[in-house]
């Protein structure tokens, strides 16, 4: 299993554009943001640490969705070992299923992992840059978890559905739509609370959409409390609730640790629907 997740890290990383590729939806939005996007949601607020706000929230939603882009595209080399028949060679040698399996959902967590750190890195750099001020020891050992537990279910949940995939074609095309929808269903194109309540609905029932309310609410807080210093909390809530970094479901507010709990529950069942797919026997 160690030598396949070390050739599977060779073939995705000596491929500079899957490593270009994984990142597109990150520089788009990044791109996007700093266009027109930023410049319209800074004129909504007041005071020197609103830019900073805005930068944090619309960091912590690239951030959010990087476990996805990334580990779309590393399952790639998955879907063309298939196509070239290569999966062959490996079922006639001595190596057992789920230590190939096991090779391509590791490589897949551990390219996850280290482009969504270097993502985290680029966002600090971002801030910084831009007035405001790097996190703190507390808030980055929470971020990284929130990172961490996110790639986990991230990297289950597309190794099940990849691996239905037979087509280079069609994987291509199902990975540029999750690329194009994952920047709405974050609520990062769109602030979550200016879209209509049925699609509020499907945004907070989005995995990855309660890793960004989380990291929102980590990397927002500093500057969130300098900006609302004096505000009713009705205000800052209406804000959180508008901005996507807080989630009610009627008159119930989703707490941190809901979304913790959700998440590990999604990733040990995605976790064992992919021992069961990878149990069968595929041609």
């Amino acid at each position: 299993m160690r030598y396949l997740m070390k050739r599977n890290l060779l073939v995705f990383f000596r491929d500079k554009a899957s490593v270009f590729f994984s990142l597109l939806s990150v520089f788009i939005i990044i791109g996007l943001y700093l266009l027109f996007l930023g410049d319209v949601m800074k004129s909504n607020l007041e005071g020197e640490e609103a830019g900073t706000l805005i930068d944090s929230w619309i960091m912590a939603g690239v951030i959010a969705i990087a476990p996805i882009t990334t580990g779309i595209s590393a399952l790639g080399i998955m879907v063309e070992d298939r196509k070239l028949k290569i999966y062959k060679d490996f079922y006639a040698s001595p190596l057992k299923r789920s230590s190939l399996a096991g090779g391509y959902i590791l490589s897949c967590f551990t390219i996850s992992l280290l482009l969504t750190l270097v993502t985290l890195i680029f966002a600090e750099v971002y801030i910084v840059v831009n007035g405001g001020e790097l996190l703190s020891w507390t808030a980055l050992a929470q971020v990284l978890g929130i990172i961490i537990l996110s790639d986990f279910l991230s990297v289950f949940v597309l190794y099940f559905f990849v691996s239905f995939f037979k087509s280079s074609n069609a994987f291509s095309a199902a990975a540029t739509i999750i690329g194009t929808l994952i920047g709405f269903l974050t609520g990062i194109y769109i602030p979550m609370g200016s879209l209509p309540d049925a699609v509020q609905t499907i945004v907070k029932i989005f995995p990855p959409s309660h890793a960004a309310m989380m990291l929102r609410e980590i990397m927002m807080g500093p500057a969130e409390e300098t900006v609302f210093k004096g505000v009713p909390e009705t205000s800052v809530e209406d804000f959180q609730l508008l901005m996507g970094s807080l989630f009610k479901i009627g008159d119930f507010v989703i707490q941190w640790w809901h979304s913790l709990l959700y998440m590990l529950i999604l990733g040990i069942l995605f976790f064992l629907l992919s021992m069961w797919k990878m149990s069968r026997k595929t041609s």
